[in-house]
């Protein structure tokens, strides 16, 4: 996407191609031909891609979110993994292990699960922090550490992971270090009725994930991962956007505010969604619908609470008070 100068001595991207445009609604429409009735979810799927983050899927077993995961997978024709995590599951079943070859007298790496462009951690509050952690880095920077050694992973890259309510029997809550580098949080809920009933008539013994193919290639991904970066955010966007960080760390009911991080983090999600509505720059809407999904999980309350539902029910009742308190740039 080339740019063209503009008499501020600023950077105006030029005009979204339909190439561009199209690759985006060719992703939407064959993952939605799967996951029925979720646009939101989808979409909240391909901005993390776009904008090269992670996307956590809360909520109980049996709505799809797995369903979308491989959906995501095979429409972009990448390899895809799934980790299914238990409380016995050890950092090198993710990252792999280093073994010892007796024919060649060197070590040879056993690749784990986390090289694929699209990882399914499924469940991932059911194993210790301490195997969570093992994704830190690969979420982070894109690489693995094993034995010293630094392996980078394919791009694109992104990590679907799944959480089950704490009222669920033997789950460890996410960490704070672990919950900030997801993107966006997102819950799935039970279909519409009408849709529900659909399913129930069309799916019957079979699997109509397995009837996907690709509709766009890794190439296109990346290229439009580039263009994210090119999106424009005007000075009174931004403006805004700081003035609901900055709320969120002065507030009474709130012990830790959002991050810098995480500013940072919904200031390039704002820019993906900008791109998937096929704009090249980003208005106030792109901004107010990913507070909740991008900022309510990296909250810390200053009053406890018993389960993950009511510490997520609270966190987005907070951030959306205070998206509705600061005014709106014109």
């Amino acid at each position: 996407m080339p740019a063209v100068p503009v008499s501020s001595g600023g950077v105006l991207p030029a005009p979204l191609s339909s190439t561009d445009i199209g690759a985006v609604r060719k992703l939407e429409d064959a993952i939605g031909s799967v996951v029925r009735g979720k646009p939101e979810a989808i979409r909240a799927a391909i901005v993390a891609l776009l904008a090269r983050g992670h996307l956590l899927i809360e909520d109980i077993p049996g709505v799809g979110k797995t369903t979308l995961a491989r959906a995501l997978a095979a429409a972009l024709g990448g390899t895809f993994r799934r980790i299914q995590f238990t409380s016995d599951l050890l950092p090198s079943d993710i990252v792999g292990v280093s073994i010892y070859d007796q024919h060649g007298k060197a070590f040879e790496l056993k690749r784990g699960p986390i090289f694929a462009n699209v990882v399914l951690a499924d469940e991932i509050n059911r194993t210790t922090p301490r195997t969570q952690s093992a994704l830190l880095e690969a979420m982070s920077e894109g690489q693995v550490s094993i034995d010293d050694t630094t392996h980078t992973l394919e791009t694109p890259f992104i990590v679907l992971a799944t959480q089950n309510p704490a009222e669920h029997y033997g789950t460890y809550p996410l960490p704070e270090s672990q919950m900030d580098r997801f993107l966006l949080r997102i819950a799935l809920g039970y279909p519409a009725k009408a849709i529900e009933r659909e399913l129930l008539r069309d799916r019957a013994g079979s699997d109509p994930v397995t009837r996907l193919t690709p509709v766009v290639d890794l190439d296109t991904v990346r290229t439009l991962q580039d263009a994210v970066e090119t999106i424009r955010v005007d000075d009174a966007l931004l403006d805004y956007a700081m003035s609901i960080v900055e709320d969120t760390r002065r507030h009474s009911a709130i012990a830790v505010g959002v991050s810098t991080r995480g500013a940072l983090a919904w200031y390039r999600a704002a820019q993906a969604s900008a791109l998937a509505a096929g704009r090249h720059f980003v208005v106030p809407d792109d901004l107010k619908l990913l507070a909740v999904p991008c900022l309510a999980h990296r909250l810390t309350l200053s009053q406890a609470h018993d389960s993950i539902s009511r510490l997520r029910s609270d966190s987005e009742r907070l951030i959306n008070e205070i998206v509705h308190r600061v005014s709106v740039p014109t």
